[in-house]
């Protein structure tokens, strides 16, 4: 190609379009097992420009996407990750007529991670010259090609295309020679983990590519298919010959080196950055951790050797973990780790990074209304007291349920499709209720304590992760302990163990964790009460996103629990006020002094809402109609109040 490059007059407002691969990775949850005997699997957004766009979103460059998704759930789900992730989804076409790309994945031991591609006629290999626009390409600093999209010819023809139009805006070209053997009909659908087969055939699709390029990076056996040699380093002075571009060798355990002039007389006297040794886990997608650490350093023009860290660390990050894009680090979680280096090979089971990473992530994983800035929700996951309510009037407690899908219906009605509105219901009498929530855009805690135990105990016989795991991710646990600092050391600990348990089990389970204190029952409440029970929790090491706290007796209890929140967690959610069947006008005497708290970022209150309307009508004495109304104005009220306290 060897066009001249003109720079555009135009500043680009992207930092980098990755172009080609888009896939549903589903990973064997099963470590060392067969792929063969695999019993469930994790989804995940995969294929390398993909995970190159997440990546470097994660990193906080500017990034898009070009390639082809289905028009069905895979293809809807690629699409709203991406968005989540803060990908630019411009470039990503919806292909009517194919399927999204699927790839399952296992790990059976350090060395073997069997894969299966299926990409017959999928939807990102039919990506041709039409779904490249020149606008488009335009708009990003940098562009970045993938090998594997060179094996089919229109796939090709759009990524020279791209390749043409970057080069006349002066953009740069980054080719990721990303060689996947399988890929360009080299090996069968069961040698998906192949990595390596001598082919004459692709280094001559490959070789008009390289002079094009700004950087090219791949691992010793992809630059080999690139320069067509068999020896690394011949393979790199190969490239050299027909390409300028800093050429970016990927040695996994070993880091990486970097040839940015002549080539020297040993690979080993490239530029190079620190290396990481880390406990491998899984080295599937660690190539595109690396080259996203790359990007972030190149892009923002830091040091070679700053932007090889980077790479490296990232890399460390990927093998260490069993998913792909899903588990790649942000920029936080990168710098807290290039700052405290390796505390333990087994980099997974770090602690402070585990949190980090889950903090700055926990956004992506679900719709946006499932992580509000403030929560003002209706409570009406109570089931003993609405039993009660039930038994008292003499009514069946079928019936509760048919109440809970009304109060979701008044909810609805006073959130008019507004932000910072949700509700807590459960699943014993409001499964109806929580289906009838998901079709708004509404936060839910579930509730998942056995109701009114002390100690705590979990609702259900079974498992407590086999539990959670049938539960929506957008359903943020929530676990009501009643607790306080005077409790017998046999109480507390056996309370803390359960709480330890609830903790582990969402974070391995993706869920958003709400503990709701309530101490005030079983003892006094002092201005350090509730701060020290919640100092005691985060000492165990249990980092919830929400905190759900009743009413405090001043100002100076409620400043208490702020600072300890922010001391322990910077990245908690925040605190939401319960209500504990106050009248409502004592109710709003403490919305005044929680608000005046900006540590608490909204309320759930129940029965102050439903008690009254509900009693009357489980006693026949209002309709439906009339309880949906009652209940709606009481919640209304309630909101209008919080919102005169915390308007913003």
């Amino acid at each position: 190609m060897s066009e001249d490059r003109t720079m555009s007059s135009a500043h680009p407002t992207l930092d980098l379009i990755a172009i080609g691969r888009s896939s549903v990775d589903l990973y064997g949850a099963q470590i060392g097992g067969r792929l063969e005997d695999m019993a469930s699997f994790s989804k995940a957004v995969g294929g390398c420009p993909t995970n190159i766009a997440i990546g470097t979103a994660r990193l906080g460059l500017k990034s898009g996407l070009v390639t082809r998704v289905g028009d069905e759930h895979m293809g809807r789900f690629i699409r709203e990750q991406l968005a989540r992730e803060g990908v630019d989804v411009d470039g990503v076409h919806t292909d009517a007529e194919r399927l999204t790309a699927l790839v399952i994945l296992g790990v059976r031991d350090q060395k073997t991670f069997p894969l299966i591609f299926y990409r017959d006629n999928c939807a990102d290999a039919a990506l041709d010259d039409t779904d490249i626009d020149d606008a488009y390409i335009a708009s990003a600093a940098a562009i970045v090609v993938t090998g594997t999209h060179f094996a089919h010819r229109k796939a090709a023809e759009a990524q020279t295309k791209a390749i043409g139009i970057a080069r006349r805006h002066g953009r740069k070209v980054i080719f990721d020679v990303d060689y996947r053997p399988n890929l360009w009909g080299l090996a069968g659908h069961g040698a998906g983990e192949e990595r390596y087969i001598k082919s004459r055939g692709v280094t001559a699709l490959l070789a008009p590519v390289l002079p094009d390029c700004d950087v090219i990076v791949g691992t010793e056996e992809e630059l080999m298919i690139a320069g067509g040699a068999d020896d690394p380093l011949d393979a790199i002075r190969a490239i050299r010959a027909v390409s300028a571009a800093l050429i970016v060798c990927k040695r996994g355990p070993m880091g990486c080196v970097v040839f940015d002039a002549a080539i020297p007389a040993s690979i080993e006297d490239g530029i190079k950055g620190p290396g990481f040794p880390v406990e491998v886990l899984n080295v599937l997608g660690a190539g595109d951790a690396f080259m996203s650490g790359f990007l972030r350093g190149y892009l923002r023009g830091e040091p070679l050797e700053t932007t090889c860290a980077y790479a490296n660390a990232c890399g460390a990050f990927a093998v260490s973990r069993l998913l792909c894009s899903v588990e790649y680090p942000t920029f936080t979680e990168l710098t807290q780790f290039l700052r405290q280096g390796v505390t333990s090979p087994q980099l997974r089971r770090d602690a402070g990074l585990n949190h980090i990473h889950w903090a700055t992530t926990r956004d992506a994983l679900t719709p946006r209304h499932a992580h509000p800035k403030r929560i003002m929700a209706f409570a009406i996951d109570h089931r003993m007291q609405l039993e009660a309510m039930a038994d008292e009037a003499g009514a069946s407690r079928q019936r509760i349920a048919a109440l809970k899908v009304l109060a979701v219906d008044a909810t609805v009605a006073v959130a008019e499709g507004r932000d910072g509105f949700g509700m807590l219901l459960d699943g014993q009498h409001g499964q109806d209720a929580l289906f009838r929530a998901a079709d708004h855009p509404l936060w839910i805690g579930r509730p998942v304590e056995r109701p009114g135990s002390r100690p705590l105990d979990f609702e259900g016989d079974g498992s407590l992760g086999a539990m959670l795991n049938e539960w929506p991710l957008a359903h943020t646990i929530k676990c009501l302990c009643f607790t306080h600092p005077d409790d017998p050391a046999a109480l507390t600990a056996r309370q803390d163990r359960e709480l330890l348990r609830l903790s582990d089990a969402a974070r391995k389970g993706n869920h958003e964790l709400l503990i709701e204190i309530i101490a005030g029952k079983h003892g006094t409440l002092t201005d350090t009460t509730v701060a020290s029970v919640i100092a005691r929790l985060y000492g165990l090491g249990i980092k919830p996103d929400w905190w759900k706290l009743e009413s405090q007796p001043t100002a100076a209890a409620w400043e208490a629990i702020a600072t300890t929140i922010k001391a322990n967690d910077p990245y908690a959610r925040g605190v939401m006020l319960l209500g504990l069947d106050a009248p409502e006008d004592e109710l709003l005497a403490a919305f005044r002094l929680a608000g005046a708290c900006d540590m608490v970022k909204g309320f759930a209150v129940g029965r102050t809402i439903f008690g009254e309307p509900a009693r009357a009508w489980f006693a026949g004495q209002i309709d439906d109609a009339e309880v949906t109304a009652r209940m709606a104005g009481r919640f209304e009220r309630l909101v209008d109040a919080w919102l005169a306290i915390r308007p913003n």
